[in-house]
């Protein structure tokens, strides 16, 4: 219910994608890629052919509580107007955020970063995963790891302080779409218990009905954690990868483990058991 393609900061193309999934085992797949749906059409072609139910998503970037945070939109309408002109604008944004990323990796010493991330971008959005690869390229870090430590967090010469929708419009564009609303990868947050129900509480009173519980960046206490979380909210509990490629083998698709008892899986919900049956 997580995963990323060429379209944003992944490294395999939508087809390719869904051909590793398929080849995995994989029976449905989300296709969530940072801010943009142009993969979509792409990875339903491949889905038919390789009788696999894809699940049009997108992950929305939110500022909220000083922090960035991801909204996955799972089952949307990828025409939808509402949808397609917020998304536009966070597109905007990443434009002028990779552009000013290059402009303080220029002057920490880095020159051509921009263009080197251009490289490894295949879509039209450039990411800080774009930037990673290249430092590692150009021998400043040893993995992609090692650069967010040394370059892209805050305090460090290549941050940009994000500036993305706010909570209650990116929930409006999801549901105008038709889609519903799950915060993505909730540990990676470091929220403490408080301003996670804070952040649940205003999920819910936005019309917001699903909490990641199971990803590839949550440890298996944090999968327990979240999974009370949902089941005291009342929300459903989703489970994905966030796969970005290969390059990554530890996080690979169909390898997540089942969503802790007494959890209500996302995928049981009529839309997105509507958008499976569309898309096989």
């Amino acid at each position: 219910m997580h995963t990323h393609s060429t379209a944003s900061d992944g490294t395999l193309t939508p087809a390719g994608l869904v051909e590793r999934a398929a080849a995995a085992g994989v029976e449905t797949l989300a296709l969530t890629d940072h801010d943009t749906v142009a993969g979509i059409p792409e990875a339903m072609t491949a889905a038919k052919a390789a009788g696999l139910g894809l699940i049009p998503g997108v992950e929305v970037s939110v500022t909220w509580g000083g922090r960035t945070v991801h909204v996955v939109g799972l089952a949307v309408d990828i025409t939808c107007k509402a949808l397609l002109d917020g998304l536009a604008g966070l597109q905007d944004y990443r434009v002028w955020r990779a552009e000013e990323i290059g402009r303080r990796l220029a002057r920490a010493g880095y020159d051509g970063a921009l263009d080197g991330a251009k490289r490894y971008a295949a879509g039209t959005l450039i990411g800080r995963t774009h930037f990673a690869r290249f430092l590692v390229e150009r021998g400043a870090a040893k993995d992609l790891r090692d650069v967010f430590k040394r370059f892209l967090v805050s305090g460090r010469p290549g941050h940009v302080p994000g500036e993305w929708t706010t909570l209650e419009q990116a929930l409006g564009w999801i549901h105008a779409a038709g889609g519903i609303a799950v915060i993505a990868h909730p540990a990676r947050y470091g929220f403490t218990r408080t301003k996670m129900r804070r952040l649940i509480g205003e999920l819910k009173e936005c019309g917001g009905r699903g909490l990641e519980v199971v990803s590839g960046s949550h440890s298996k206490d944090d999968y327990h954690v979240y999974a009370r979380h949902a089941r005291e909210a009342g929300l459903l509990a989703s489970a994905g990868s966030d796969y970005h490629g290969p390059e990554k083998p530890w996080i690979e698709l169909g390898r997540l483990p089942p969503l802790p008892d007494g959890c209500t899986p996302v995928w049981a919900a009529p839309a997105l058991a509507g958008a499976r049956r569309a898309a096989a």
